[in-house]
C-alpha cells in the first residue's frame, strides 16, 4: 500500500491554506501498460483520455492505432492531474533538460 499527498480545503474558515492530507492508495492490483499515444476528449461534464501504442511514432501511422486503455474523469480531477504531471515533468526537466516533444527537432538533433 502506498501512501499519495493530496491537498484539500479545510472547512474551518471560508479562506484558510490548504492543508496536506494523507491518502492511502491500495495499488497491489493495479496493471502496468505503455502507452506512446493519447488523445483526449469529453463532453461538458467528463474527460476521456485514451491510450494506445503507436508502432509508427514518425509520420501518419499506416494502421489504425488500437486503445488499450480509456480514462473518464471530471474536470476536477483533470485539474488535479493536470497540476501533478506538470509538477512532475518540471521537476524531471530540472534534473534532465528540457523534453523537447516535436519529434522532428529531435530526428534532426540526432542526425
Amino acid at each position: 500500500m502506498s501512501t499519495e499527498v493530496e491537498n484539500t480545503e479545510s472547512s474551518e474558515g471560508a479562506r484558510q491554506q490548504a492543508q496536506p492530507v494523507q491518502v492511502q492508495v491500495k495499488d497491489e492490483d493495479a496493471i502496468a501498460c505503455y502507452a506512446n499515444f493519447c488523445r483526449v476528449t469529453g463532453s461538458p461534464e467528463e474527460l476521456i483520455v485514451d491510450f494506445g501504442l503507436n508502432p509508427q511514432p514518425v509520420g501518419i501511422p499506416k494502421d489504425p492505432i488500437v486503445v488499450k486503455q480509456r480514462i473518464i474523469m471530471n474536470f476536477f480531477t483533470a485539474k488535479r492531474l493536470l497540476a501533478a504531471l506538470q509538477m512532475s515533468v518540471q521537476r524531471h526537466e530540472a534534473v534532465f533538460g528540457v523534453l523537447e516533444t516535436d519529434i522532428q527537432k529531435r530526428l534532426r538533433v540526432q542526425q
